[in-house]
């Protein structure tokens, strides 16, 4: 039955255990430019997540030092995830862990203080175990210029308090929420772990009290030597794990279990997912035993994000030429932009490191894959605007009527034309597999396929000739391979320039 259907062309060919082989006959394959035409930027769409809420944490990266490089990468992973599983049918929230409270914060707050103290001429000992860097320095300088001396003559703790605080704030404004815009990356929500630890109104419960309660509730929870523990091995870990030390302090793992918790039973997320380094590879059975604890197994998937190596013309780039230390994700963007930088991190698997060449990344080649894609479709927007007859420069020009309506698709039959209809079709399966697998680099591996079969279409098909008909075709096939790369890198977070 499938052989004779109108759309099939020759005979169907088993493919392994549970899958045929089907070939689309020519008249299906030109369908597809009519069917990108009407969707427009909707083609590709989905409904996987069946608009089900879905919430990505990511980056949250540490507010005492600047985001390295892999925190880049883990902003345009986090970013573009979240942008492909709406194109699937998932209502998507971004939301950034801020790691506001602990020790780190109290040492941050005294850096930042000696500092501040240091650019008004006063003498002062540094913290033996504070944290050094330009960065800390520059978070100073803010202070100063924002208070000038109206701190100097405070009480050392409550110096360092009041630093801590305005620190924070500062971090979270003119760096962390300015670098991720800077990179197209947005959030919905600034989560606080301090909130875990504040008690409720009328002295109720923290929600790291309340996770446990309800824990307790369950049957998960004992208590040994003074301690209060998680059995966790219930649930597939390797050991139980402490929740409450016998002093009374909560453990890390107390404050990520209420974290998911607020994630998963009060804001009621029907999926979490978490993207971490590699650093935290080992965290991963206990928090999934957490949540499957607290009823909700299958609900958390983590990505662990591999590391970023960065090169120069085949070295290795280890500091910063303008300070010394660790280049940040911040230099980075500086250097190459935006669109590169994104495309980069975002063109391997997530469980791949990437090997980051600057000098590759910055060129305007066709070595450099994020160019070469970006090049199809501006090339195809200079197609489109000669055929109109503007200034192929022109990016104001209107080119909306130089596509007929109603063109005459079956003139497409040149292999050239074929292949190109062919990769166009897939790109609904491309979607569909990059949000099951939580894969943004299927988008970018077939962003550069489609690139390069236009290019081959280009050079071996004349789109504007002496044949009317013809030519209203093939702009109308160029037009929609147009709507299908900016679709693809507007889900990448990349974006689709006219000219180049």
């Amino acid at each position: 039955r499938m052989a004779a259907h109108p759309d099939v062309e020759g005979t169907p060919e088993v493919a392994g255990p549970g899958f045929i082989n089907l070939r689309l006959s020519a008249s299906a394959l030109q369908r597809v430019v009519a069917d990108v035409r009407s969707a427009g930027a909707a083609y590709g769409r989905c409904d996987l997540g069946h608009g089900r809420r879905v919430q990505v944490e990511f980056v949250s990266a540490n507010p005492v030092g600047p985001m390295h490089v892999g925190h880049g990468r883990w902003a345009a992973l986090g970013d573009s995830m979240a942008r492909v599983l709406e194109h699937a049918g998932w209502r998507a929230e971004r939301e950034f862990y801020v790691n506001d409270a602990g020790v780190q914060m109290d040492v941050f707050g005294a850096s930042v203080a000696a500092r501040y103290l240091e650019l008004l001429g006063r003498e002062v000992e540094f913290p033996e175990d504070g944290y050094r860097g330009a960065y800390i320095a520059e978070i100073a300088e803010e202070v100063r210029a924002q208070q000038g001396d109206a701190l100097a003559d405070l009480p050392p703790g409550e110096l360092a308090l009041r630093c801590r605080e305005l620190g924070y704030e500062l971090v979270l404004a003119n760096h962390l929420k300015r670098v991720l815009h800077g990179m197209g990356v947005d959030f919905d929500v600034w989560f606080s772990e301090r909130t875990l630890h504040a008690g409720q109104p009328e002295g109720g419960p923290s929600e790291i009290e309340q996770a446990i309660a309800r824990l307790t509730e369950l049957g998960h929870i004992f208590e040994e030597e003074g301690a209060v523990w998680f059995r966790s091995t219930a649930f597939g870990d390797d050991k139980d794990r402490v929740l409450r030390k016998s002093d009374g302090e909560y453990t890390y793992f107390a404050a990520d279990i209420a974290y998911h918790w607020d994630k998963l039973d009060v804001r009621g997320f029907d999926r979490v997912i978490d993207i971490w380094g590699a650093d935290h590879h080992g965290y991963v059975p206990r928090m999934k035993a957490a949540v499957a604890a607290l009823g909700h197994e299958g609900q958390l998937d983590v990505v662990i994000g591999q590391l970023v190596n960065l090169f120069r013309d085949g070295e290795a780039v280890r500091m910063s030429k303008r300070t010394g230390e660790m280049v940040t994700f911040e230099e980075l963007l500086d250097e190459v932009g935006a669109d590169a930088a994104r495309y980069w991190f975002l063109r391997r698997s997530t469980d791949q490191q990437v090997d980051f060449d600057i000098g590759v990344a910055k060129a305007q080649s066709a070595d450099n894959p994020v160019y070469y894609v970006q090049y199809a479709h501006a090339r195809i927007c200079s197609i489109l605007r000669k055929a109109a007859g503007a200034d192929t420069a022109d990016e104001s020009a209107d080119v909306s009527a130089v596509v007929p309506a109603s063109p005459d698709l079956a003139l497409l039959t040149d292999d050239a034309e074929l292949t190109l209809l062919r990769k166009l079709a897939e790109f609904g399966e491309v979607v569909e597999a990059a949000a099951e697998a939580l894969a943004p680099h299927k988008l970018a591996a077939y962003a550069e396929d489609l690139a390069a079969t236009f290019h081959r279409f280009y050079t071996v098909c004349q789109v504007v000739g002496d044949d009317d008909a013809l030519t209203g075709a093939r702009l109308a096939l160029a037009d929609a391979t147009r709507v299908v790369l900016a679709t693809a890198l507007g889900l990448l977070g990349v974006g689709a320039p006219q000219r180049m």
